[in-house]
């Protein structure tokens, strides 16, 4: 019995090599005859999301057969808008047209809001994470991915004893950074807002692609960035008993700034360094960049400020010499959109500042509390950081 099973089994493996192709035939045509839809009269539903139009008007889809209602909520738009239910059960929109640049977006599915699970592209946040729609021009946008060399962007972890966590950030290296293995660069501190991550400035405000497209027009400096998490209570279990401190200043001036003169070439001092954020990382730019005028001579608010009386009484060696600090200091930049919900605070410490005779730039722009504005900043900040006259 022995010999005659072990000759059966040489027998069928002789025949499978030499049908070995008859048999993947088989197999393959039996897959594609399961796989067949029941009915040639079947339709398939279209889900394509976002689909961009060339007038620039967008449709939106999503496939909810049982929902009863969808709308379509997006920052493009002044209030959600009904979409409409096919006999697919896809519910559709086409708004617009839609001036060209990036926006978050969401459905909000029986009063729940979802992704656009046919974008890829999203939001980066703590919270809900909305889907991002990016409407382009005809001619590249300052965020554009253009045919320029492009630099590096790292993502980091670091120890942070200072707090006892582990820390997360991104880290742009320009073009060319890799092949000058003697050149050292500025490095410029950029801090991520309320509820959102290290992420934002990579994959909304494009901090990188600004940078790279500016530098290759000769009206950038070639500089390092860091985006540090600006939220370390994040790192810690729910419950934690958090240590009675500044945790993020902590971790900037003990572990973030120490780690990035270490591993990166930096230059180490504070004319080639500066700071700046967007709304919380914008008030987390300026307490410390104006307490620790030591270690940083640019400083950038992008949608924050610090209120009056707040500056008189915790920055009097910021504006008690206002001679000393304008010479120290190479920029103080501040920006706010004029519908911006915390354009009262930025405007009242542009007043402080001009009150106490020290130099500085406020922009206003259009609109409110955007990352379409947070890019303009970056824009407008890059092409002054590093360079000799600022003002």
């Amino acid at each position: 019995m022995f010999v005659s099973n072990i000759y059966l089994i040489n027998s069928l493996n002789k025949f499978m090599r030499k049908n070995l192709c008859l048999i993947a035939f088989m197999l393959l045509s039996a897959s594609c005859i399961t796989a067949q839809p029941r009915s040639n009269n079947r339709r398939w539903a279209n889900t394509a999301s976002p689909q961009i139009h060339a007038d620039n008007k967008v449709t939106f889809r999503y496939m909810a057969p049982n929902a009863k209602e969808v709308k379509l909520s997006g920052q493009f738009m002044d209030q959600p808008v009904d979409m409409v239910k096919n006999d697919m059960g896809v519910w559709e929109v086409t708004v617009g047209p839609i001036a060209p640049d990036m926006y978050p977006y969401e459905f909000v599915v029986d009063g729940v809001r979802v992704m656009d699970p046919g974008n890829a592209d999203y939001f980066p946040n703590e919270n809900f994470k909305g889907s991002m729609l990016e409407v382009k021009d005809i001619q590249p946008m300052a965020y554009s991915i253009q045919n320029v060399p492009h630099g590096n962007v790292d993502y980091v972890m670091y120890d942070s004893p200072s707090i006892g966590a582990t820390g997360r950030m991104l880290v742009y290296t320009p073009p060319g950074y890799d092949a000058n293995s003697d050149k050292k660069y500025p490095v410029f501190y950029c801090i991520s807002g309320t509820t959102d991550t290290e992420e934002v400035y990579f994959k909304v405000g494009r901090a990188n692609f600004i940078l790279d497209n500016l530098i290759a027009s000769g009206k950038a400096e070639p500089m390092i960035v860091v985006m540090p998490y600006g939220n370390p209570a994040a790192y810690f279990e729910p419950g934690t008993e958090l240590p009675k401190i500044d945790l993020f200043s902590e971790m900037l001036m003990k572990d973030i700034i120490p780690y990035v003169d270490k591993n990166y070439r930096t230059i180490n001092d504070r004319l080639g360094r500066g700071i700046g954020g967007f709304s919380r990382g914008g008030a987390q730019a300026l307490r410390n960049g104006l307490m620790n005028t030591d270690r940083f001579a640019w400083i950038c608010s992008y949608s924050s400020g610090i209120s009056a009386n707040d500056f008189e009484k915790n920055y009097k060696a910021f504006y008690e010499n206002p001679d000393k600090t304008n010479k120290d200091m190479k920029l103080l930049w501040l920006g706010v959109g004029n519908s911006d919900f915390l354009y009262n605070l930025a405007t009242d410490f542009d007043d402080v500042l001009t009150k106490h005779r020290i130099n500085h730039i406020f922009h206003v722009s259009s609109g409110g509390h955007t990352w379409m504005n947070a890019k303009l900043y970056l824009l407008e900040t890059f092409q002054r950081l590093f360079k000799t006259t600022n003002y």
